[in-house]
């Protein structure tokens, strides 16, 4: 980890960071966030009787579609050739709610963080709006970043993960 902010320069002005001199390594990120919600909602979800449609299916798609554009909407981000997106969606009766875990893989100089995070991010959007006309009080949390491998700050495991 490093002391400093990576996007600033010595003047304290916003720039993209430089990565050509970085070697072309595999690069994975793991992220996750959750959607709690009432049983009801959730059974309703499961049992596929949303009014909008597949809950689950479109914003799993909605996600990968998110990772693809993360240099459009987070400013400073590289845009990458990612190699692999993928957004898994599992019910957590604990919760109650869903569970979503996105990973995003890409053979290139710079990290994926940003495009797991977003991936997360837009699938648990998706699922409030696709949910929010039977449950306004859902709420969305818990996105993190669960692991990263590959590049020159090595790899990182969130603890408890």
């Amino acid at each position: 980890m490093t002391s400093t902010l990576t996007h600033l320069d010595s003047s304290g002005e916003a720039n993209m960071v430089d990565v050509g001199a970085k070697a072309e390594t595999e690069r994975l990120a793991v992220a996750e966030g959750t959607v709690t919600m009432r049983p009801e909602t959730l059974r309703l979800i499961l049992a596929g009787d949303a009014k909008k449609g597949d809950v689950i299916g479109t914003a799993r798609i909605a996600g990968i579609m998110a990772a693809k554009r993360t240099h459009e909407l987070i400013p400073l981000c590289h845009p990458l050739l990612l190699t692999k997106v993928s957004v898994d969606i599992r019910p957590d009766n604990a919760l109650p709610g869903l569970r979503v875990t996105a990973t995003a893989r890409v053979t290139g100089k710079t990290g994926v963080e940003m495009e797991a995070l977003t991936a997360a991010s837009v699938a648990c959007l998706t699922i409030y709006d696709m949910a929010k006309a039977i449950d306004r009080g859902m709420v969305l949390g818990g996105i993190r970043l669960i692991e990263k491998s590959g590049g020159k700050s090595g790899d990182y495991r969130a603890e408890g993960a």
